[in-house]
């Protein structure tokens, strides 16, 4: 474009542009305004307390996959604080037993450990046979079990497509339809959410086999929504932009060199923690969600929507540029 190209113009030159100072101002039409003194982040304060009120889950059960660790450690932690007796389960017993007395010491309510591969219809099978044994079936049902790694999608073997498929789609499924097909039997209804990620939406390279496995996650939960709402179960989904999590990060950005840019193109100007997440997963699967029902909703500090406009970057043009851009612009004769 000519206009780009002549914004590589000396600096001597930048301040020698004819311009007029009426061009500024606060309206709607201002084409610059006076950036804050303060950084993005600080207009986003966290708040991670509960929010919503004390004994909002008492008596009720909540099963969580991937519950030890991470987001699902966060999730689990709000709802046990809210009142819910919690079930987590993966494959790691150890690391469960930890997280759940953690929880259990924390909030004062009573958190179980089962262990559970997804990616196993025998041992799903068994997981939710010990969950109804021990405390019945669930009121909450949550899938966070995730697994993913970056990758050029030519190195990718089949045993790495079918080791994230499995986790993330089929696991998914596999939870969901056995204990849905409980809850049906004992005409009981359920709160289901899943945890996919802003680029189920969009696709995006280099986590090809994520990509599609979460895009199918959020295709079964909208089908189900749908279909099993006449039994008393409503399915929602979160997609959650960058949050620093041990798991996600050492997989995703092994060397840090990623964080930086991620946090830039945020528009709130910094990453989202498990704690935030966590309210709003309570709130789906709570009683004052009753009437939110295939909704995905994405929570992402902007992320999403400032990759995706096409002209987003001119954040980065400065005071002065935006100031001879101005005089340019005004001083185009015809189309």
């Amino acid at each position: 474009m000519v206009l780009w190209s002549r914004l590589t113009c000396s600096y001597k030159s930048l301040r020698t542009c004819s311009f007029n100072a009426r061009f500024f101002g606060t309206g709607t039409k201002a084409l610059w305004q006076k950036s804050p003194s303060l950084s993005q982040a600080a207009f986003f304060p966290l708040s991670e307390g509960v929010m919503l009120p004390a004994g909002t889950f008492k008596n009720k059960v909540a099963f969580i996959t991937g519950g030890g660790t991470g987001l699902g450690k966060g999730m689990t932690t709000a709802l046990s604080a809210l009142g819910a007796e919690c079930v987590i389960a993966s494959r790691k017993l150890d690391v469960l037993k930890q997280t759940a007395e953690e929880i259990s010491q924390q909030t004062g309510n009573k958190v179980h450990a089962v262990q559970c591969d997804v990616r196993d219809p025998a041992s799903v099978k068994a997981a939710v046979d010990h969950l109804v044994t021990d405390v019945g079936l669930p009121d909450v049902v949550i899938n966070n079990a995730a697994g993913n790694f970056i990758s050029p999608s030519e190195k990718l073997s089949a045993n790495a497509w079918r080791t994230i498929t499995d986790i993330v789609l089929n696991g998914t499924a596999y939870i969901t339809l056995d204990i849905g097909k409980r809850l049906i039997k004992a005409e009981k209804g359920a709160a289901f959410l899943a945890i996919t990620t802003i680029y189920a939406e969009s696709g995006s390279g280099f986590v090809v086999p994520s990509a599609s496995a979460k895009a199918g996650v959020e295709a079964l939960f909208k089908s189900l929504a749908a279909e099993w709402g006449r039994y008393g179960m409503r399915f929602n989904v979160i997609q959650p932009g960058p949050i620093k999590t041990k798991g996600a990060f050492s997989r995703l950005d092994p060397t840090g060199m990623f964080e930086k840019s991620m946090i830039e193109r945020i528009p709130v100007g910094r990453l989202g923690t498990p704690g935030e997440i966590a309210n709003l997963a309570a709130y789906l699967c709570s009683d004052y969600a009753s009437w939110v029902s295939g909704a995905i909703i994405r929570m992402d500090g902007g992320e999403y929507v400032s990759m995706a406009g096409e002209f987003n970057s001119l954040s980065k043009v400065t005071q002065e540029q935006w100031a001879m851009m101005e005089a340019m612009i005004r001083s185009t004769k015809g189309s």
